[in-house]
């Protein structure tokens, strides 16, 4: 099954609910909703940009027309805002798959409100703090899933961030930063999801990446925006040359909806990862470290002020 695993093994996902954060139109998160809305599922679109997420909304409805759609705003990269966006999805009751798409990439060095550099902040400390509090409502639902959307951009961090979150140690290398935040995306599944078997949680952790798909992240992490001038060529560019992010997207809905244990990490079967269909995939021997993976933890608990259980 995994080897040829297409859209149409997903499951008829009606009466289910499923949170999937970063919907911009054209994104991973974007193509990930509506495929679950065309599955039948209650998708509940997650950004920090109600403008956007409501024309992503819209997107969907063109094709899907009877999509059960929710809006929820919440910014992963200020706590606060996790907050209260995990507040306000209390209201949707139990949930059964939280999909941790959003994210940034190669930004320039700044830091967020709580003073993280804002990559960590978006990609690591912001999910960690949504899981845990949305953790109730997946567990809620008998049979909840948490997927992380990492990056074969892991494999090039040499080290995991264990070091004070809050401090600049060094030159900022923002590639470097970018692939310590999707290493963290995978000892985070691995820890959370030995954590929730631990404890006897109905609950279990999974993890996808997209390859080499044609999204605006790249045009967005380097000028700000997707379209305008240069960013414009370098949207282009990445297109050109890259599997499309309708494709990017399958190995998120085969962590989301394919029946998979605990801790699998989906990518493309193709050369390299960088495209194809999506199958069960290996990470670095640093993504399984599993002493790394508690420090990380014990570390994101004190940023985020959260405990699991």
């Amino acid at each position: 099954m995994t080897a040829h695993w297409t859209v149409s093994d997903i499951p008829d996902q009606t009466g289910r609910t499923i949170v999937v954060t970063g919907p911009t139109i054209g994104g991973l998160g974007h193509h990930t909703a509506l495929e679950l809305a065309r599955k039948g599922a209650r998708v509940v679109l997650a950004g920090r940009n109600p403008a956007k997420a409501e024309a992503a909304t819209e997107a969907i409805r063109d094709e899907v027309p009877k999509a059960e759609l929710e809006l929820l705003t919440v910014d992963l990269a200020d706590l606060d805002s996790v907050r209260h966006g995990a507040a306000a999805a209390a209201r949707y009751g139990p949930i059964d798959v939280l999909v941790n798409n959003a994210g940034v990439m190669g930004t320039s060095y700044q830091r967020t409100s709580d003073g993280l550099e804002l990559q960590m902040a978006t990609n690591h400390f912001g999910p960690f703090l949504l899981t845990g509090l949305l953790l109730p409502q997946l567990a809620a639902s008998g049979d909840g899933r948490v997927v992380a959307v990492s990056s074969p951009m892991h494999r090039t961090a040499r080290s995991a961030p264990l070091g004070d979150p809050t401090r600049q140690e060094g030159r900022y290398w923002k590639w470097h930063v970018y692939g310590q935040s999707k290493l963290a995306n995978l000892l985070f599944t691995g820890e959370l999801d030995r954590r929730l078997r631990a404890a006897g949680y109905p609950v279990k952790a999974l993890a996808a990446h997209p390859g080499f798909s044609g999204t605006h992240l790249a045009a967005n992490g380097q000028y700000g925006r997707a379209q305008g001038g240069i960013a414009s060529i370098l949207d282009a560019a990445v297109k050109a040359v890259s599997q499309s992010a309708a494709a990017g997207a399958w190995p998120t809905l085969m962590a989301a909806t394919a029946d998979l244990p605990g801790d699998s990490y989906c990518g493309p079967s193709g050369r390299g990862e960088m495209a194809g269909p999506p199958h069960l995939v290996g990470r670095t021997r640093l993504a399984r470290d599993r002493d790394a993976a508690r420090r990380l933890w014990e570390i994101s608990e004190r940023t985020t002020g959260i405990s699991y259980p």
